[in-house]
């Protein structure tokens, strides 16, 4: 399909990337489930060759990532952290990385568990203070790291702000958009240098592929990433690319039922006396309510909350709702409950970025908002 900046996100979600087979005219995308393509010459080889390389269902999966993100090039990966792992082999040792100090629990292990014993310096800044960012930059950074919101306190970043900041040092700036995904904020366009995606979530969002994905302008470094991407071998399978390839086509009509799920269900929790906080962008009580309005389409399907009760009423809640599934991950159809200090965020304990063991994450799914609601109330109503 051509692109077209007058396509809204609906029809890009459903026509981007993907043609008709040429070969059948199937509609949708073939799965290529093959590790090898035949040559023509030895010499002069042109196309595709061996699937680590590349492959017709990745190469349709870019095609869609690309656009949906306003981006020229997309890379897609065999999860998250495989991209974001991508990414900081950019960074030599002695560089610095600025990070936000309200990562994913997984972004927290890989900086500071792996990385940084490869040289790379890393410091983690409250990314919402654009005067600790500016403080915390130093001559040797080369990568302002960033989620917005984040995973699991929700807080939001100014984009912008950060981009100015980052570039004024000659740094990059990269951004998480894995909560809001490419239907509700499009960091490119607001002056992020990469953006990530764990493809394992919204995008894909039916629970049943693990994936991720960078997507970027710069055509030098998209080089660079490719060439490192297949150096590694951190790509997907076929079936992993398709599987993502069909979530991205309802991507824009999920979005908008998990907005709308979420928000009654905050506003609920908000009224309910045995909670004691809501963190949700969507309501007012939000700090950056005001910067959620102006930079997201949407406050997104993601509710934390903390109960009077502590971390003895959250397990209790986590434990026996009964259309909330009591798992890890979130951005699928269906609603998940979990308590991120024991399990999403465990690698974080006993550190500056160690998570209130009261705390409850829910990934709010599309089921009937009324029909979810009962199910909180049910439970909380105990308490």
């Amino acid at each position: 399909m051509t692109q077209s900046p007058d396509f809204h996100l609906e029809t890009l979600a459903v026509h981007a990337g993907v043609e008709p087979d040429p070969l059948t005219g199937a509609v949708m995308t073939p799965i290529y489930q093959t590790s090898t393509f035949a040559q023509t010459d030895v010499a002069q080889h042109k196309g595709y060759d061996y699937s680590r390389s590349d492959n017709p269902t990745r190469t349709a999966l870019h095609g869609a990532l690309a656009a949906l993100e306003g981006g020229q090039h997309a890379l897609a990966f065999a999860s998250g952290m495989a991209a974001i792992d991508t990414i900081l082999r950019l960074i030599k040792p002695g560089d610095h990385v600025l990070s936000g100090n309200d990562v994913y629990g997984g972004t927290f292990r890989l900086f500071d568990k792996v990385l940084s014993g490869y040289g790379i310096e890393f410091t983690f800044a409250n990314t919402t203070d654009e005067t600790a960012v500016a403080n915390a930059i130093q001559p040797n950074t080369k990568l302002v790291w960033l989620e917005t919101p984040t995973n699991p306190m929700l807080r939001l970043s100014d984009i912008a702000a950060m981009a100015t900041i980052a570039h004024a040092a000659g740094a990059w700036l990269g951004v998480d958009n894995t909560f809001a995904s490419p239907a509700l904020q499009n960091p490119l366009a607001l002056g992020a240098d990469f953006v990530l995606h764990s493809t394992t979530k919204y995008i894909g969002g039916h629970s049943d592929v693990v994936g991720g994905a960078i997507i970027l302008n710069d055509t030098a470094i998209y080089e660079r990433l490719k060439f490192l991407q297949n150096a590694v071998g951190a790509v997907p399978g076929p079936m992993d690319c398709f599987l993502t390839l069909r979530g991205i086509k309802t991507l824009a009509i999920r979005m908008a039922q998990h907005c709308h799920n979420a928000m009654q269900i905050a506003q609920f929790l908000a009224d309910h006396p045995a909670v004691a906080e809501v963190i949700y962008p969507g309501l007012e009580s939000h700090p950056q309510y005001e910067l959620a309005q102006r930079q997201m389409r949407g406050p997104g399907g993601m509710i934390s909350f903390i109960l009077h009760g502590g971390e003895a009423a959250a397990r209790l809640v986590a434990r026996d709702t009964q259309l909330f599934t009591l798992a890890e991950s979130l951005g699928g159809v269906e609603s998940l409950i979990e308590l991120p200090a024991p399990m999403t965020h465990a690698s974080v304990a006993d550190s500056p970025l160690a998570i209130d063991p009261g705390l409850v994450r829910v990934s709010v799914g599309i089921e009937n908002a009324q029909d979810l609601i009962n199910d909180l109330k049910g439970v909380l109503n105990r308490l």
